[in-house]
Parts: structure tokens; sequence; C-alpha cells
């Protein structure tokens, strides 16, 4: 898609009448606000869609040069047209434009002065005729008539975190998971705890040392009011404490906090008293990958060290249930090695005939499995058809299951830190959703780690994916 304007005239000094006008007319959308920001490096919360309605409780609204640019469009573009070269600015502003709002600059000649220059009256409004700037330009029309035969540049489409924003939307009406905080006790922990509680994703239970949980409360500005707090003595304590308020019933996800994963993995795993469920516990990343059509899925990099192919079957049926529980109906799982080819002298190849023979036979149920396959020809479709590979996956993998957890952290970080991919992550395969984030992960990637959650039980209880509820 390009943005196109037609064949246009600029006209020269002695072709301009006074009292000519001319107008253009523009809606201020959030994706304008957003470039202008980048452009202008004007960071004003008030401006920003999102972050005003959070910092103030109102809608965002247009810095005051977006309306000032507007008369630039009417001038190169109009009247004069194209040639026109900027010379002096002097404009008031009356009110303000909120994003939605649609307005019209106007310019007119005012006055013809010697040395090629016009005087031209600027008035931006809202279609309502609420007058929002009013001022005058000084201008340069071209020295001689410029025709130019149309002009066509590429389009700029800004969708931020747009995979992502689709499974927030999700969630929206869903009851807020009560959900162990263990040891939320830094800014980023709490932090994601607080933004996930304001989106209505969890029911926080705070469970580490109230005092400390309380400092770094006032730190971010977080009242706690009507927020349970589960005291213990130390925030090695807590993740003991978030497991039997799971089997208490009182909590229905766990959330690690400023501890090590280990940690909260021991209690989760443990024979007796532990969350396990029947199946082997695994990690995934869910990530949203800038020029990637759709979600990627990369399991397991977090908690089976050298999985055995028992360990790698559960890994295969916990990504792909959290596939669907996504809004992936059938998600296409690549398993991943050096080669394509079976190669005894590569085991994680073995494994990966058989993982894809264990989905034919049934012992993997809802999804389409194929292995081994390279990374190039698990995701990209080109590189599948040059090798000759026949198959339904590869080349279009959603789910990619790495043969060792180094592999698949260092795939999962590569994603992240080179490609400026988004993600969020999930322990499955417990009785409960584990939300096992980083201490490194920022707000964000913990508010995504819990709207996983929140899918993720509901297409435990429902057997439905929220997402193919919302589907038109």
């Amino acid at each position: 898609m390009t943005l196109t304007a037609p064949a246009t005239i600029g006209r020269a000094w002695d072709e301009i009448a006074l009292g000519e006008s001319a107008s253009v007319t523009r809606v201020c959308t959030p994706n304008d606000l957003i470039v202008f920001a980048h452009a202008s490096g004007n960071l004003n919360p008030v401006n920003l869609p999102g972050e005003s309605e959070q910092e103030t409780g109102r809608p965002a609204v247009a810095p005051a040069m977006w309306c000032a640019a507007l008369f630039s469009a009417a001038l190169g573009n109009r009247l004069p047209g194209p040639g026109t070269v900027y010379r002096a600015q002097d404009l008031r502003f009356h009110a303000r434009v909120e994003a939605g709002e649609a307005v019209v600059a106007t310019v007119t000649v005012r006055e013809k002065l010697a040395g090629n220059l016009l005087v031209m009256d600027c008035r931006l409004d809202k279609q309502d005729g609420t007058l929002v700037v009013s001022g005058t330009a000084e201008v340069s029309p071209p020295l001689q008539r410029l025709v130019t035969d149309g002009v066509a540049i590429p389009a700029l489409t800004l969708v931020p975190r747009g995979k992502f924003s689709r499974l927030l939307e999700a969630c929206r009406g869903l009851p807020a998971m009560p959900t162990a905080i263990a040891a939320p006790t830094d800014e980023n922990s709490l932090g994601g705890a607080w933004e996930a509680t304001k989106q209505g994703l969890i029911a926080p239970i705070l469970v580490g040392p109230e005092a400390e949980i309380r400092a770094e409360a006032a730190k971010i500005g977080w009242d706690l009011a009507g927020v349970a707090i589960d005291h213990v003595a130390s925030a090695h304590d807590a993740p003991a404490r978030a497991v039997a308020l799971v089997h208490e019933g009182r909590a229905e996800a766990v959330m690690k906090g400023n501890i090590h994963s280990d940690e909260v993995l021991r209690h989760v795993t443990k024979s007796d008293g532990g969350l396990r469920a029947g199946r082997r516990v695994s990690h995934a990343f869910v990530l949203d990958i800038p020029g990637h059509e759709g979600l990627m899925i990369i399991s397991d990099a977090a908690i089976n060290i050298l999985p055995d192919l028992m360990t790698k079957a559960d890994i295969v049926q916990n990504a792909i249930d959290l596939a669907r529980a996504i809004g992936i109906e059938t998600p296409r799982v690549g398993v991943l090695s050096a080669v394509e080819t079976v190669n005894p002298a590569i085991p994680s190849t073995v494994d990966a005939a058989a993982l894809s023979k264990m989905a034919e036979r049934g012992q993997i149920k809802g999804g389409l499995v194929d292995g081994p396959l390279a990374m190039d020809n698990a995701v990209d479709l080109e590189a599948a058809r040059t090798k000759g590979i026949q198959s339904s996956v590869a080349g279009r993998a959603d789910v990619l299951i790495a043969p060792n957890l180094e592999a698949g952290n260092m795939l999962a970080k590569q994603l992240v830190f080179l490609s400026q991919a988004d993600t969020g992550g999930l322990v499955l395969g417990a009785k409960v959703p584990v939300m096992l984030t980083s201490r490194a992960d920022d707000e964000h990637a913990r508010l995504m780690s819990a709207a996983f959650a929140v899918l993720y039980g509901y297409w435990r209880r429902t057997g439905r994916s929220r997402l193919a509820e919302m589907a038109p």
C-alpha cells in the first residue's frame, strides 16, 4: 500500500490572486500521534495514546505543532502548491484536537508582497466549526509554474505489539485470575503484577515479607488498598506458600517475583505437595516477532535441560495446548535439529522423526507435527521448497521445539534482543499455569504472561479458545 497524490501544480506569484483559498481535511489518528512523537522526540504522555488515559484519565490530544503542520500540507499541496518555501509563521492555539477528530486546515492569500512573497491567513477548524488554530504564514511560491505528475511514497504502517494487543483484548470480560505472586519484592516484579491487576487479568495475592512488599509498592505508587498480602518471614519461603495457596483453593495461578526460577520450580515440581499433574512440566515462550505474520511459540527454553524422547513428547503436547488456547486452531509444530534428514549420529533428528510418528498415531494430539526440520526450512517456505521438503508444517511452523534447553534459550533470546520481538512465557503441564518470567523481563512481558495464563486457564476450563470466540 502506498500514499499517493495526483498531479499537482505549483503556481508562481503572478498567477495567484488576493483572497484565493485552499483547504485540506485530516483525521487525527492514534498512529499520527505515535509517528509525531518519534519524529519530534516529544514524549509528553498527554499526547500519547494509552499513556494519556493511564496518566490523566483523558484521551490523548494532538500536540500543537501537529496541528500547525497541517498548514504545511495545504501550502505545499494546494496553494501555492509544489515548490513553496516557508519564510515565517505566526500562530495562536485556541482548542485541542483529540485522536479520532477531523479538522480542516484552510489557507487564504491576504497580501502579495514584492520579492516573491505571499502573506497567508491560516485557520484550523473542527468539523463542528470550533476554531483550533489561527494565524498567518509567509511563503515564497515557485519562481515559475511547477507541474508534478503525481507522487507516491510507501505507506507507514504502525502496529505496536499488534498480535499481543489482540490477546489482551481477548481477556476482556473474563474474570480476574486469583494469582499467588511469590516474592514481589522489587519494583519490576511488583510493577508487572500491578499492571496485570489494572488490566483486570489477575486478582493478586502478594506472598512475601509484608514490610518489603509495602516499601516497594510505595515506590511505584500502588497503595495496595484491598490487595491480599500473605506474609512470610523470607522471600525464600514465598514459593512454598504460593503453591500451598493453590492447594487451599485460594489461587488459580502462580507468578514468580524477585526470586530465582529454581526456587519456584522446586516447589511446583516436587512429588509431595507440588503441582504435578501427570505430565512433564515445561516452559513455552510466546513471541510477537516484527515481520513475522503470526505468533511464534518456542519450547522448551527454561526448564528441561536435555530432554529425552518422552519428555519431548510432553513438551510438544504442552506447547500445542497453549497454541490452541491463544487462537491457533491447528498448530503446526516444527521439531528442530541442525538438519532436516534423519541421521543417527545426531540424536535430535531421531527424536524428531519419532515425535512426528507419535503425532500421526495419536500419541500427541491437536496439532500437526513434523521433523526433523532445520531452522530455515521450519519458518521459510522458499527454503523448504528449495530443499524439496513436502510437508504441511515446513516453512509455516507456529511452534518450534528445540532439541535442548541451550538451543531453545539462545533462539528465544536472539529473537528478543536482536529482532526486537515482544515476549512472554508460561510454565505448562502443572495443575495451574505458572508465570515464570525472568527477573530481567519488563512489565509488558509480565503482563503478557498473565494474559497467556488467563487464556490458557479459560481453554482448560471450557475446551474453547477465547480468540476463536472473538472471530467475526
